[in-house]
């Protein structure tokens, strides 16, 4: 795989190894309302200390990268586009590992990419979001209300008492969950759509072995959804005792030692 420079909008967080480095890099893709941040906290040291070099990037409109465009139409296809651009930087394709809709831009990812294989955090399904999207129009009628009328998923994530609701357990302090839920941001209305409806994942169009893991306390994907997404990969979901973020909750040694196992089969 040619060795190909990211252009420079594009922002990439990468930690080395500091002894020999495991022959497969792992490139982090992150989900809705987040940024590379929430992989930086914990996920990206660990695996470099175990001897993994490891990117993970900031999709387009989120953290430091530019929208390359109006945000709120960004689509799917254009945060495949943002992947696809990272991993072309390794000198050998990564395994891409994506949380909750970075889960979903990993399985389109992988119908049309070269990778050694898949892993699924907390990952949007392939038959979509239209679960906590019916959640939240039952629950939050308002709020879903707004949304749709200004583009904009913000409002669902605006109060730190809702975001962390959706995202963490109770296991987690208040102190620290105030910290990640101030630097959530708003996330693409297209995309939404995209995951709801118009660009669903083809498990039967992707070759590579995937890894599908979830959390008991997930308030987005709970445990029915995460085994189905499981069984569409023809694999048993491993699950573990967190909420949505499983790589910012209690359980994320657990978590990462469950992918650091599994990469090193591959």
């Amino acid at each position: 795989m040619a060795h190909v420079p990211p252009a420079a909008d594009l922002h990439v967080v990468r930690r080395e190894p500091s002894g020999t480095a495991h022959p497969t890099p792992l490139l982090f893709v992150h989900g809705a309302w987040h940024g590379a941040w929430c992989w930086e906290e914990h996920f990206l040291d660990h695996f470099a200390e175990q001897g993994f070099r490891v990117a993970a990037l900031d999709l387009r409109g989120h953290g430091s990268s530019p929208a390359r465009g109006r945000f709120r139409t960004r689509r799917l296809r254009h945060y495949v586009a943002d992947v696809a651009e990272v991993a072309a930087t390794f000198d050998t394709p990564p395994i891409v590992i994506g949380h909750s809709m970075g889960g979903m831009v990993v399985q389109k990812y992988l119908e049309k990419h070269p990778a050694p294989a898949g892993v699924l955090v907390a990952s949007g399904p392939p038959r979509g979001v239209i679960g906590i999207t019916l959640k939240v129009l039952r629950r939050r009628p308002l709020t879903f209300l707004r949304m749709n009328a200004t583009w904009s998923l913000y409002p669902l994530v605006a109060d730190p008492g809702d975001a962390r609701a959706l995202f963490f357990s109770d296991r987690l302090d208040d102190v620290t969950v105030l910290g990640y839920t101030a630097r959530l941001q708003d996330e693409a209305y297209l995309a939404f759509l995209d995951m709801l409806l118009l660009d669903l994942p083809r498990p039967k169009r992707v070759s590579a072995p995937v890894l599908v893991l979830g959390g008991e306390l997930d308030a987005i994907f709970p445990p029915r959804e995460v085994h189905a997404t499981a069984a569409a990969y023809g694999t048993t979901a491993v699950m573990f005792d967190g909420a949505h973020d499983l790589m910012l909750e209690p359980c994320w040694p657990e978590v990462a030692e469950a992918i650091e196992d599994w990469a090193r089969r591959r």
